[in-house]
């Protein structure tokens, strides 16, 4: 399990600094990672990212589309929505309305900016068909910030469709560390008619994977991911199909995951 994972030597450091009392915890921000799921013959596959090295969170790490909350977003109280209210989302997730509609329409506009997936539907319910330059436009704007997703439903005539999403794992950045998120992960199938697409600035190759693989090659030292990547693939690699893994989020509690560290025998781990 990622919970045996010794800490890098720098991060060590910095844990340590914490605990001496010579660091004060920074508030992290809330965000939403999205687990995209698929059928195959071998079993569910998810859909992986692998992050530039670049990048300064997670850098040559593989992971799963998703990042930081929009407030703009979570503040929009005309943004429509089908599924189940938005009521039932904030008891599902432990928090209010507008903290909830924020972490799920990131979730929706994360998908959508690192995938190419648009969780969105009329009206009437049927899901859009996010192709074409005029979306591959409105998708760049998204990610450029010049656009809110609330926006641009609002302009397309379209509501998050939430019934697309569960809730699976709450995690938060330990207190040490220097960039803190306070993190939903989402499970989601493709929707019909739509393709995840390697789109995203922030990676430099996308794939789809079955977890027990993605894990294997994590503990053989073949690639690199965040303790939550980790867990969270193990416990899909159990699963043999979608709607399997589907049914079993809507059974799970939602405790949230603190991840602390102990040194044994002058180790940090």
């Amino acid at each position: 399990m990622p919970s045996s994972r010794s800490l890098p030597p720098a991060l060590a450091a910095r844990a340590r600094e914490f605990v001496a009392g010579g660091l004060t915890a920074v508030r992290p921000r809330p965000a939403a990672t999205v687990v995209l799921l698929r059928d195959s013959p071998a079993g569910v596959e998810v859909y992986l990212l692998h992050r530039r090295r670049s990048m300064p969170f997670a850098g040559g790490m593989q992971a799963f589309p998703g990042g930081a909350v929009d407030l703009r977003d979570a503040d929009d109280p005309a943004l429509g929505w089908l599924g189940p209210p938005l009521s039932s989302w904030a008891t599902r997730l432990g928090t209010s309305e507008p903290v909830a509609r924020g972490f799920v329409c990131a979730a929706v506009r994360e998908t959508f900016e690192e995938a190419g997936v648009l969780l969105a539907a009329s009206s009437d319910g049927t899901l859009v068909d996010a192709a074409g330059s005029g979306w591959e436009n409105d998708r760049r704007a998204l990610v450029e910030r010049r656009l809110a997703l609330s926006e641009l439903l609002k302009r397309r005539n379209l509501a998050v469709q939430t019934s697309l999403l569960r809730p699976w794992a709450h995690w938060i950045t330990p207190r040490f560390e220097q960039r803190r998120y306070d993190t939903w992960f989402f499970l989601a199938p493709v929707p019909a008619g739509q393709r995840a697409r390697d789109v995203s600035g922030e990676a430099d190759r996308a794939f789809w994977m079955h977890p027990a693989e993605a894990v294997a090659a994590t503990v053989a030292g073949a690639v690199a991911m965040l303790p939550p990547t980790w867990a969270v693939l193990e416990e899909l690699a159990n699963y043999d199909a979608v709607a399997d893994a589907l049914a079993a989020a809507e059974g799970r509690a939602g405790e949230t995951v603190r991840p602390g560290w102990i040194e044994v025998d002058g180790f940090p781990g």
